[in-house]
C-alpha cells in the first residue's frame, strides 16, 4: 500500500493502474499452485486478453518502465499475496471479519511508516481521508466477499475493470487525457470481463439445472 500510494504521487493514474494489473497474472498463478483450483481455457483467455490491453496502454519497451511502474509491480505481487490469503481465510471467516482485522493490523506497519513524515492533517483532508477509508473498506468487503463466494481464477478478470474507471477519473479529476491506447486496451478489457461474465452466468444456470435434475422426485 506505501508503495503504491507513492507511486500514485509520481505516475499518472491510467498508468498506474495499468500495470497494478500484473496481481491477477500472480494471484491466479498463486491460486493454482496454492489453493489447487483449475483455471479453465476460457478464463485464461480472458486473463490473457485482460493483460494484453493493460499492456497496450503502458506499452513496455516504448514507454520507459519508470521508478513509479516498478513500485507499482513490487506492490502488486504482495496484493497477489494478499489476495490468496484472503481466498483462505474466506472459507471460514466473514468478509466483515476479515477486512476488520485487516485494518487493524496495518495501523502498526504504517504508523512506523508515517512517524517519520507526520504532520497534522487539516479538516479537508480529514474528510477526504474518512471518504477513502470508507470506500477502501467497502471495496475490501467487496473482495473477500466475491472471493468467499466463487474461485480466484473466475474473479481475478473483472479486476481489469479498473483500469477503465482509473483512465475517466484521471481525465475529469486531473485532467489526465487519456491516449488513443489507453481506449484499445480499454476496449479489450472490457470485451475479456464481459466474456468472463457471460460464461461464468451460462455454468451457473448449467449447474443449476443440473443439480435440479438431481433432485430425487
Amino acid at each position: 500500500m506505501l508503495m503504491f500510494f507513492y507511486a500514485l504521487s509520481i505516475t499518472p493514474l491510467a498508468k498506474v493502474s495499468a500495470v497494478s494489473f500484473t496481481a491477477p497474472l500472480f494471484a491466479t498463478l498463486g491460486a493454482v499452485i496454492f489453493l489447487r483450483e483449475t483455471i479453465r481455457m476460457r478464463r485464461m483467455i480472458a486473463l490473457a486478453l485482460g493483460f494484453l490491453g493493460a499492456m497496450i496502454i503502458v506499452r513496455p519497451g516504448f514507454i520507459e518502465m519508470d521508478l513509479g511502474a516498478i513500485l507499482v509491480m513490487a506492490s502488486s505481487s504482495i496484493w497477489a499475496c494478499a489476495i490468496l490469503i484472503i481466498k483462505s481465510l474466506a472459507r471460514t471467516e466473514s468478509s466483515l471479519t476479515i477486512t476488520t482485522y485487516q485494518n487493524i493490523f496495518l495501523i502498526p506497519f504504517t504508523l512506523f511508516a508515517a512517524y517519520f513524515f507526520w504532520s497534522w492533517p487539516g479538516w479537508t483532508l480529514l474528510v477526504l481521508f474518512a471518504v477513502m477509508g470508507i470506500f477502501g473498506s467497502m471495496a475490501h468487503v467487496a473482495m473477500a466477499e466475491s472471493l468467499k463466494l466463487a474461485e480466484a481464477t473466475a474473479i481475478l478478470p473483472y479486476d481489469f475493470v479498473r483500469l477503465i474507471w482509473a483512465s475517466c477519473i484521471g481525465f475529469v479529476i486531473f485532467g489526465e487525457i487519456p491516449e488513443i491506447w489507453t481506449w484499445i486496451g480499454g476496449s479489450l478489457i472490457f470485451v475479456s470481463t464481459t466474456y468472463i461474465a457471460f460464461r461464468e452466468a451460462q455454468l451457473r444456470r448449467r449447474q443449476a439445472a443440473l443439480s435440479g435434475l438431481a433432485k430425487p422426485c
